[in-house]
């Protein structure tokens, strides 16, 4: 956790601490992970279906939120100090607004919080493309578009 992980396309790196990578955790109910965000990168929306997570900001300036049930946004600027908690099972996101890299380093109320990325489950499932395109009301050859850029293998048809 002393430096950053590899960089994702979107300028994201993680390195979770659990108890596989830190077998003193096991039975403890608690890992962590240290999030670095170039300028501008993303952590796309996500959830974890396990545990509520409380990030801290060591370094830069995070826009960062979550969605409750009622669809409503709680988000707001995060500078370095700051802290803001992510409810277990809620869609949340981050997004660095600084000039300089950030840094978060989050801690989650399970051993295995599990993580689920939105635009992964979605387009990079098997969901059938006809209820993809109802639901967000993008053509066929959108579907597909959007199928390649999260699933690379997809070898889907319009």
């Amino acid at each position: 956790m002393k430096t950053p992980g590899n960089f994702s396309e979107t300028g994201f790196a993680s390195i979770p601490v659990n108890p596989t990578t830190f077998p003193g955790l096991n039975t403890m109910g608690m890992s962590f992970v240290r999030a670095d965000f170039k300028p501008g990168a993303i952590n796309p929306p996500h959830f974890h279906p396990r545990a509520t997570e409380i990030a801290h900001v060591v370094e830069g300036r995070l826009y960062a939120g979550f969605v409750d049930s009622n669809n409503k946004v709680f988000a707001r600027v995060l500078e370095k100090g700051e802290v803001m908690v992510f409810p277990r099972g809620l869609m949340h996101f981050q997004m660095n607004v600084g000039e300089v890299p950030a840094t978060i380093f989050g801690s989650f109320n399970s051993q295995n919080p599990g993580s689920q990325r939105i635009p992964a489950a979605v387009f990079g499932s098997g969901i059938d493309n006809s209820l993809l395109e109802k639901a967000f009301g993008l053509s066929s050859k959108e579907i597909v578009m959007m199928r390649r850029k999260f699933d690379p293998k997809a070898t889907v048809k319009p």
